[in-house]
């Protein structure tokens, strides 16, 4: 090996390196690379005013000690051109800008059908449901349908009027093909009843196959594993109702296992929050004949949940039936719901139990976040742009060892329960409103968190956790966002917009 030292000149800066004749001139542009910056192909490097080239010999040149190199180039990566023809709004087509604008589309009122839209806008926040439909091949069904519709939703940026999911829901119910009593087209239908169907419509959807055993996100990555089909896995709970009766205590319980697709929250004129009223449909007081006692007793049934989905259906039963005006008539009453909802009070003891060590974990975590989210408040307005990206990497790293702590405190047999919920703990996603005084008549308007139909990919913590805050209302072919304080209005009170359908989503370990 012949090395000898030489000089290396970059503008104005120089800097001392030793130059191995014995090897290639490429070689000796990869260490001035690393000491200047400026990319091997992007360097010119000259001695006595002539260039190296990478194939030239050192016996051209005759190195000798103390020399001076020139090296032309910038250390700094030239601006790249977009890695796809620019495309002016203009100029795009209906795909193009709907995604562009990222504003979901609307659904066109087909004549009352807003019962409808505002359905199929709370469904369509499901993303495991966009998945399951996705790789559906079935024959031509509502289920079809409904796939064909959300697809096509995702294509353009007007409102998309549902006609053949319409024509094959009034098909499968010949209800909702019922005509306005006043006359004048079809008549207003119940969203309820709307969303039992779509709902019971799915049954035969494949679900999503697991991912492998460890992965708690579940994203549906292939499998050779048997699945359950969809609505099994993310949308179906599972009751377990103790029945006792009153009367004669010694008469053995009887215990069964129904499953269950939602949640009932009766109002009374004592309900004033969510979690009473489904606690009152749980627990109810059946009159039927006692065995034991060879007459009519009074048995007290008392349910609880032993499965807890993914998602988490709330109805709010606001409708009953009155003789006098042959309608259904609206309970008004206004009841506090919660935009984060623990179900643990609703599950039986055993699962309760299952649920209870990450439970507590996650609301140290949440308490320790807030506190992390209000030092970056208080240093983002004078931080420079170095400050705020270590903040953000240094908050993704704690969130990362958070997530893999989490992991482990998962209950095994959860997890491996493709689409139960892990945590028992929920977040509000979407809810559809009733305005009006009866299910006969009214409006019905779709209100789905922001995130939950323009899912982020990118940017920082806290923009992320911002997008939490706006929602969008869909009002049939009418969207436009709000923020978060709406939705705390939709409590009723009134003939205006009031919760009938709520969504809850269960809150991920991330």
């Amino acid at each position: 090996m012949v090395s000898i030292p030489v000089t290396v000149k970059h503008g104005p800066t120089s800097h001392a390196l030793m130059l191995d004749t014995t090897q290639p001139p490429l070689g000796f542009k990869g260490l001035i690379s690393d000491v200047t910056g400026v990319p091997v192909d992007r360097m010119k490097v000259m001695l006595r005013g002539k260039v190296v080239k990478d194939e030239s010999s050192w016996d051209e040149f005759k190195p000798k000690a103390g020399q001076t190199f020139m090296v032309l180039g910038s250390a700094t990566e030239l601006p790249k051109g977009p890695s796809k023809p620019v495309v002016f709004l203009e100029d795009m087509n209906d795909t193009q800008l709907a995604g562009a604008l990222r504003m979901p589309v609307g659904l066109v009122n087909m004549g009352n059908t807003c019962y409808m839209n505002a359905t199929l806008q709370l469904l369509r926040s499901v993303p495991e449901l966009q998945i399951a439909l996705g790789s559906y091949n079935g024959a031509p069904s509502l289920t079809s349908a409904l796939r064909d519709l959300y697809k096509g939703m995702s294509e353009t940026a007007d409102a998309v009027p549902p006609l053949i999911f319409l024509t094959l829901l009034r098909q499968a119910n010949p209800q909702f093909a019922e005509q306005s009593r006043s006359g004048g087209g079809y008549a207003q239908q119940d969203a309820d009843e709307c969303w039992q169907q779509i709902v019971t419509s799915l049954n035969t959807l494949p679900g999503i196959k697991p991912v492998p055993k460890g992965d708690v996100d579940m994203d549906g990555a292939s499998s050779s594993a048997p699945t359950a089909h969809f609505l099994e896995q993310y949308m179906m709970g599972q009751m377990s109702k103790t029945m006792t009766c009153d009367a004669a205590p010694e008469e053995p319980s009887t215990h069964t296992i129904e499953r269950i697709f939602k949640l009932d929250c009766n109002i009374s004129i004592n309900t004033n929050f969510m979690l009473s009223g489904i606690l009152d449909s749980l627990d109810q007081k059946i009159t039927k004949n006692s065995p034991s006692l060879g007459r009519e007793a009074v048995y007290t049934e008392k349910s609880r949940v032993s499965r807890l989905p993914e998602y988490l259906t709330v109805h709010m039963v606001r409708f009953y039936w009155r003789r006098d005006i042959s309608k259904k008539a609206k309970i008004m009453r206004k009841v506090k719901f919660p935009f984060d909802f623990d179900a643990t009070e609703l599950a039986t003891p055993e699962l309760a139990k299952r649920l209870q060590p990450i439970q507590g974990r996650i609301r140290e975590i949440e308490k320790e976040r807030d506190e992390r989210r209000k030092v970056r408040r208080k240093t983002k307005d004078s931080a420079d742009g170095s400050v705020k990206k270590e903040e953000a990497e240094k908050e993704h790293a704690v969130r990362k060892e958070e997530k893999e702590e989490l992991e482990k405190l998962v209950d095994t047999d959860l997890q491996t329960d493709i689409g139960a919920s892990l945590t028992g703990l929920y977040e509000l996603v979407a809810l559809v409103t009733h305005k009006g005084a009866s299910a006969d008549s009214g409006h019905y308007i779709g209100w789905v968190r922001k995130d939950a139909v323009n899912r982020p990919t990118n940017g920082s913590v806290d923009d992320l956790e911002a997008e939490r805050d706006v929602w969008y209302k869909f009002d049939d072919d009418k969207v436009s966002t709000v923020d978060k304080d709406k939705i705390t209005q939709l409590e009723g009170g009134g003939e205006d917009s009031t919760a009938y359908i709520l969504l809850y989503k269960t809150k991920r370990l991330d």
